[in-house]
């Protein structure tokens, strides 16, 4: 059994929120300059309420755990104790195999270490590996990265179990790749609104080409006008137009799909440990050779080479200047071999998802031209032009943020991910 957290600071740190609340309430929400409480007490208020969360979380995951012990469905008791769902409940107690697997990382979270997250992260990175032995070892493995985790966010640390998960089963991919074609599913069911929905999962071979397909639909379908119902908001159009797209290709009533497409990133400043660069399809397991070989054989391949936030070589032309405001495929090809997310940093909107953005705003004179465009997701969007964010990039597309309190965040240059 884990040792909770000590009373005194659970108390301490209730306390420490109730203070920071009543302060801002008693000044009207004030915050420095204006009277009330200043950024530092909120800020300390704020890690009070993680390392809580982290501590309740932590008391529920075992207080389910225990109940399960004399209870015939501890995760319906549970769900209906806390005002959760069955599912919250199951989460509880998938945690607590974990916690049973890595103890310290039980301690971690009760001490407010990490977050529920990271230990989900860890949970479902293991589910998804594809015997015991492979989970076994990713445990082994996890048990030594404590000291990660408690610095890493959840993105960061989902990223670095992946690369472990990646090693522990580098020599596994012919197999792996065969499971996955036998996991396939397509399911659905109807909405509260009459709507038919869809959840599937494919393989990556299979998946990438099916979404190759359906975006040479949208282009060939939707490339001169599009139809009235489509939605004005960018992200909603796209997926109105991909689902539009796939509706038609089912009922054989689009153009020929043409070829599927591979954007492959080569990344000069990563060496893949025999001495050549980093080669990235994009595709998220290790393919077998014979298996890239066939998709090549039957696929448009985009190779763009990438050094520590520049592109050295992408095919197109990647800037237009004035002649048009919206970003090229040449261009999103470019920068999506750079960000996979939003490039604001804690993002984690997929970069399909995103918008392109001005750097020098369109209506401000700004050019249309890779250095002058950046990825970042609706809210972000929104923040940069109706909040008072200011951008700049740097020659390796550092980010500069300003913010209109007169903060300023820097990051350095993107790290790369997958196309």
């Amino acid at each position: 059994m884990m040792v909770c957290m000590d009373v005194a600071a659970v108390v301490e740190h209730v306390e420490l929120i109730a203070a920071a609340r009543a302060g801002a309430a008693g000044d009207g929400g004030a915050v420095d300059g204006g009277g009330g409480v200043d950024r530092v007490e909120l800020q300390e208020a704020l890690r009070s309420v993680g390392k809580l969360q982290a501590w309740l979380s932590s008391s529920r995951t075992e207080l389910t755990s225990l109940l399960a012990g004399c209870d015939a469905f501890p995760e319906k008791t549970a769900a209906e104790c806390t005002r959760g769902s069955t599912r919250d409940a199951i989460r509880d107690r998938d945690r607590s195999e974990t916690i049973d697997q890595v103890p310290s990382f039980g301690s971690l979270l009760d001490d407010g270490a990490i977050t529920e997250g990271h230990l989900d992260a860890l949970t479902n990175t293991a589910k998804n590996l594809d015997s015991d032995e492979q989970r076994a070892e990713l445990f082994d493995r996890a048990g030594t990265l404590g000291d990660v985790a408690r610095v890493a966010s959840v993105e960061e640390w989902r990223r670095r179990l992946g690369v472990e998960a990646k090693n522990i089963r580098r020599n596994d991919g012919v197999d792996r790749l065969e499971r996955q074609r036998r996991d396939t599913r397509l399911s659905s069911w109807i909405d509260g609104d009459g709507m038919i929905c869809l959840r599937a999962r494919f393989d990556p071979v299979t998946g990438r080409t099916l979404l190759g397909r359906i975006d040479n639909a949208v282009a060939a379908l939707f490339a001169e006008s599009t139809p009235d119902t489509c939605p004005t908001d960018p992200v909603g159009k796209q997926h109105h137009l991909n689902a539009l797209a796939l509706a038609r290709l089912v009922e054989g009533d689009a153009p020929a799909s043409g070829r599927p497409e591979y954007v492959v990133v080569v990344d000069t400043a990563t060496g893949d440990g025999a001495g050549g660069p980093v080669v990235d399809w994009g595709i998220p397991i290790e393919v077998p050779h014979r298996v890239l070989a066939e998709l090549v054989d039957d696929a448009t391949v985009h190779t763009v080479v990438v050094r520590n936030g520049v592109v050295l070589h992408a095919p197109g032309q990647l800037n237009l200047g004035r002649s048009t405001r919206l970003a090229s495929p040449a261009q999103r090809r470019a920068l999506r071999a750079m960000y996979a997310t939003c490039a604001i940093p804690g993002c984690d909107v997929r970069f399909d998802r995103c918008k392109i953005h001005h750097i020098i705003w369109w209506r401000h004179g700004g050019r249309t031209d890779l250095s002058n465009l950046l990825p970042v997701c609706t809210h972000h969007h929104s923040k940069i032009h109706d909040a008072g964010w200011h951008i700049e990039l740097g020659p390796n597309r550092q980010l500069t943020i300003r913010f209109p309190d007169g903060t300023i965040h820097n990051t350095g240059p993107p790290t790369r991910h997958a196309a």
